[in-house]
């Protein structure tokens, strides 16, 4: 999967509160073969409503640089007052990470509450890719884009070409088709109470057949184009077309074959056309079981 082409230096802010998911952030890091002159930096947030108070949060990013020993870039730290996902998203405004890192949960969260809603706030509102990383963390052995021809997820694969990935993760690109329409039913009562005889001349399964066998072809050619667009990077990526509930399909694949991280695009082409919407990232950030990278742009629109 790697690259021999030299990248540019990658910025990344963690934010820590002690919680073994931003300690997994951390370890995360630590398997990013980040190119030289890079920057890492530590964030908490000390918060009288809902943060750890100061000398956990010190103590937690002791920790956390000491993990970070071996990652070859500047490592700093910071904290910051107020509230948690408003500091830092304002702290990403003005330093202009390549990605921010959070944890799932936070310290203090109930079990299944993504970092007292933090995480959540942070992907809806960000302007730059978010990875919301789960514990335990066991590697980046296989990661997936998911793409359904929008501009949002062209931005997904353009960023992954510029992620530093450890060179033995298997990548593989998987578009969703959208669920076959229900079969036509000649003769069926219309909504009017009247019934409708059935149209003399259209063979309607005939059109239903031609246009599902038209999605498919241009399924694969946007799997196509996204496997060029990926080798020019120097990633090989196995392509995977499904059909159904998106968000169902993804989720689904992601826990039969153990991926480590599913990156997506904030959102999708609209209601009819796209499913990537802010609906389905959600969904993926909330109940895919592993980390999550939400590529944000600086001109996209919230979810």
């Amino acid at each position: 999967m790697a690259t021999s082409k030299a990248r540019p230096p990658f910025s990344i802010q963690l934010a820590v509160d002690g919680s073994e998911h931003s300690l997994a952030g951390a370890q995360l890091i630590c398997d990013l073969p980040l190119p030289p002159g890079s920057r890492v930096t530590i964030v908490s947030v000390l918060s009288p409503l809902q943060s750890p108070g100061r000398s956990t949060l010190l103590a937690a990013q002791a920790k956390v640089k000491d993990i970070l020993k071996g990652v070859e870039a500047e490592v700093d730290t910071g904290l910051l007052h107020g509230n948690p996902a408003q500091a830092l998203v304002d702290f990403a405004e003005e330093h202009r990470p390549d990605l921010m890192i959070v944890g799932a949960r936070g310290l203090r969260a109930t079990l299944g509450i993504l970092l007292g809603g933090v995480a959540q706030q942070i992907v809806e509102y960000a302007h730059w890719p978010v990875g919301v990383v789960r514990a335990p963390y066991l590697g980046l052995h296989r990661v997936l884009l998911v793409v359904d021809g929008s501009s949002y997820s062209q931005h997904a694969t353009d960023y992954l070409t510029r992620l530093p990935l450890p060179a033995t993760t298997e990548v593989r690109a998987m578009y969703v088709l959208p669920p076959p329409p229900p079969p036509y039913l000649p003769g069926s009562a219309s909504p009017f109470g009247v019934d409708m005889p059935p149209l003399p001349t259209l063979d309607l399964e005939e059109v239903a057949a031609r246009e599902a066998q038209a999605e498919v072809e241009a399924g694969h050619a946007l799997l196509a184009q996204v496997a060029d667009t990926l080798a020019a990077a120097g990633i090989k990526a196995t392509s995977i077309l499904e059909q159904g509930d998106a968000a169902t399909q993804i989720i689904d694949h992601v826990k039969a074959q153990d991926i480590d991280l599913v990156v997506a695009g904030s959102r999708g082409l609209g209601a009819v056309r796209g499913w990537l919407l802010g609906s389905v990232s959600r969904k993926l950030v909330h109940y895919a079981g592993c980390s999550a990278l939400i590529v944000r742009t600086e001109s996209g629109a919230a979810d």
